[in-house]
């Protein structure tokens, strides 16, 4: 694989999609529970207040560029990054990739009527699609070793956790060795999109960086705080590591 970069406080994969998929079969056939990650500009600020975040991101096998800001942020340090792997379309090679090969994935997430959707999609584009199992987001904590379990149980060799970060990061590191999966994937918002509950962003916004200005059009009220205030502190994090690298030549 590729050389691993570290950028703003993040290790990072400098791969393609091509490459990312490879790495993941081997992953998958290696059968050792691993955890991947994809970061953002929202990862890199909430890596910056978190420790623990910080150390489960670093400790992870693989780590993709998933915002253009990412990508565009390398290049201005100097980092030569090929293109973006963002989560949703990992997702969808990784689905299609285990119809082929018959890895068997599990769904994890969202409400039941979205995962619902989401796997009958799925199965439907891909009748050779054998589905470990699939439940929604909605649980108390004290639920999760027996989800866990379940999911253990379910001999799944892709788990895709639709949560939220940092508490899809944490969740997976906590029960990952419980589950035995041996590729654990975070897919955010993107069952929510697959199912068709919510829109992405057209595809000029996504290769141009304003796929946050869609999300922020779409929700700015729940988004202000993390795209208006957070692009700024990103901005500020490059910036920074910018002079630190003028200062050290």
């Amino acid at each position: 694989m590729t050389k691993r970069i570290h950028l703003l406080g993040s290790v990072l994969d400098p791969l393609t999609m091509n490459e990312t998929l490879r790495h993941v079969e081997k992953l998958i056939l290696d059968k050792k529970p691993s955890q991947h990650v994809v970061i953002n500009a929202s990862k890199i600020n909430l890596m910056a207040e978190s420790e623990e975040l910080r150390t489960i991101i670093n400790s992870s096998p693989l780590v993709n560029a998933d915002g253009q800001s990412v990508v565009f942020a390398a290049r201005f340090l100097g980092y030569d990054v090929p293109e973006r792997v963002t989560g949703i379309d990992l997702f969808e090679n990784l689905v299609a990739l285990a119809a082929s090969k018959g890895y068997r994935p599990y769904y994890f997430g969202a409400t039941e009527e979205v995962v619902q959707t989401v796997v009958k999609k799925h199965q439907e584009a891909y009748p050779e699609l054998d589905v470990a199992g699939y439940r929604n987001g909605y649980f108390d904590e004290a639920e999760s070793v027996q989800i866990a379990k379940e999911i253990r149980e379910s001999h799944a060799d892709i788990l895709f956790v639709a949560f939220s970060s940092p508490k899809k990061e944490f969740w997976v590191n906590a029960h990952k060795e419980a589950m035995q999966v041996p590729f654990v994937m975070g897919v955010g918002g993107s069952f929510d999109i697959i199912s068709g509950k919510t829109k992405r962003a057209p595809e000029w916004m996504q290769k141009t960086g304003l796929e946050w200005f869609f999300r922020f059009i779409q929700e700015p009220r729940r988004m202000f705080k993390r795209y208006a205030v957070g692009n700024y502190r990103f901005i500020k994090h490059v910036m920074q590591e910018k002079r630190k690298r003028k200062r050290s030549v």
